[in-house]
């Protein structure tokens, strides 16, 4: 992102929201789970209910390939602004820069939009890698990525006593899985002229939001800036770990499961100190799926449906046409106070 002058500077961060400051999570409060940890299944099942979100460590995924794709981003990131430009606008794939969607929502970031799935081409993935370096680095990224992530579903399948173990997994194991990658990228700010505008207050790198799909694996640098909203309201902040990866739970998670895990919702801060880049899969189900509570779990506790049925397509589209904000689930509720809503 290119350096502003003053009034330029002013102008754009104009349009940014900006948040109170707040408190900062203690550790020991954050869900931390040992992927091999026997226990791992019960654990997992714990902080989807009490959080919608945890901190997975020993996941057997190498350092390498985390540094190398971070290393390739920060290159990508760090090219003129005309260059990066030419592999957007996102539509949605591409490189973005502030502008979050089609309804207004903006923020201090730049990002790439990035299709995982092999089977769904889009020729604007392929106008964004210089070279096959970068593509490499992607593609084995999310490769490794993409098998913790359904080892991570099928342990929940587990703690929930699924009879199906791929009850969630095979949802995102399909050829026609509607997942996705995204590179972010929130630039250092400058720090007196824009001390001086927020008087005090935080700038919002990505607004609050809950992410649609069933599962979202998030890793960063060693920068903060994330931030999870507790079940009271507060916004606490989550210790950097560049080390670790950090799984939310989404939308469709929360309906399949009736409401027992809970699609976290988050948001980012941007900083005056160090830039921060974070890289987030996103695992969805095939755009033709259908998404409702799982019978299952219905018939255990002789629960009512909180949800009704749609297609993920259709859940998709209305998420897209609302601000980051909103809350999605709310028209495909059908008890609104038992969804906690």
């Amino acid at each position: 992102m290119v350096v502003l002058s003053q009034p330029a500077l002013l102008d754009q961060f104009s349009l940014i929201k900006t948040c109170k400051p707040t408190t900062t999570l203690v550790t020991t409060n954050l869900p931390t789970i040992d992927l091999f940890d026997p226990q791992a299944k019960h654990h997992i099942v714990k902080a989807c209910q009490d959080l919608g979100f945890f901190k997975l460590t020993n996941h057997g995924i190498s350092m390498e390939y985390m540094t190398r794709l971070e290393s390739e981003a920060v290159n990508f990131f760090n090219l003129p602004q005309s260059e990066k430009d030419r592999a957007g606008p996102p539509d949605p794939f591409g490189y973005g820069c502030k502008i979050i969607g089609p309804n207004g929502d903006v923020g201090w970031v730049e990002y790439l939009l990035l299709n995982s799935n092999p089977q769904v081409p889009s020729q604007k993935t392929r106008a964004i890698f210089h070279d096959d370096v970068f593509r490499s680095a992607v593609e084995k990224y999310v490769m490794a990525v993409k098998s913790m992530a359904y080892e991570v579903v099928e342990l929940m399948a587990d703690g929930l006593d699924m009879e199906e173990r791929d009850v969630f997994s095979k949802l995102l194991r399909n050829e026609k899985s509607d997942s996705c990658f995204r590179l972010n990228h929130y630039p250092s700010c400058p720090v007196t002229e824009l001390q001086a505008a927020l008087s005090g207050r935080n700038l919002i790198g990505f607004g609050e939001h809950t992410d649609p799909q069933i599962i979202s694996v998030l890793r960063s640098n060693n920068t903060s800036g994330l931030q999870i909203c507790l079940k009271d309201g507060s916004w606490v902040s989550v210790p950097p770990d560049n080390s670790s990866f950090f799984i939310n739970v989404g939308d469709a998670l929360q309906v399949m499961t009736n409401g027992r895990f809970k699609s976290v919702k988050h948001r980012v801060l941007a900083g005056t100190g160090k830039s921060r880049v974070s890289m987030i899969y996103f695992g969805g189900p095939p755009l033709s799926e259908k998404i409702a509570p799982i019978p299952q779990l219905l018939a255990k506790e002789s629960e009512e449906s909180l949800y009704k049925e749609f297609l993920w397509h259709e859940y998709k589209m209305s998420a897209y046409k609302s601000k980051l904000a909103d809350y999605r689930l709310g028209p495909f509720e059908i008890n609104k106070k038992a969804a906690g809503q």
